[in-house]
């Protein structure tokens, strides 16, 4: 399995657990809430089922954030390269390892640290569609691209 690969597998797999943890989490607010009704009454009871509502509701848009995060991976083919970067490259900038796909938590693969980025961050669109050799600033820092995988 190639670098790039394992950085996609890594960040496929990290959005899935994020998208069952939030889908257990709603299940077990709903089989709460359902239990809760049976046995109650009164202003506590209905404070209660209020709150648990409005953790579902912040649950469920966790989980179409996931979801749409998975539908842009999915996307990805990780045996692809280009000259041009494109959604799904793995770029090296200044020593760094940028895997332009979505926004999430830097990972640390083979001893090396990868920053995933979304190609509509400030970052990630001076990126896109650059070539090698391609010089840009941002924020008063000079970037370099030195590969694209």
């Amino acid at each position: 399995m190639t670098f790039k690969e394992k950085i996609y597998s890594h960040y496929t797999q990290m959005v899935q657990d994020r998208i069952d943890v939030f889908k257990d989490m709603i299940s077990g607010l709903t089989e709460d809430s359902k239990n809760d009704a049976k046995g109650s009454a009164g202003d506590k009871h209905e404070t209660a089922l209020s709150m648990m509502h409005i953790e579902q509701e912040k649950l469920t848009n966790k989980l179409k954030e996931a979801l749409e995060q998975k539908a842009i991976l999915d996307k990805i083919d990780p045996l692809k390269t280009t000259e041009n970067i494109v959604l799904g490259s793995l770029v090296k900038a200044n020593g760094i390892y940028l895997y332009v796909s979505v926004a999430l938590p830097k990972i640390t693969i083979d001893g090396i640290n990868v920053i995933a980025l979304s190609p509509q961050s400030p970052l990630g669109n001076h990126l896109m569609g650059s070539k090698v050799g391609f010089q840009f600033e941002i924020n008063k820092t000079h970037y370099t691209i030195e590969s694209i995988e």
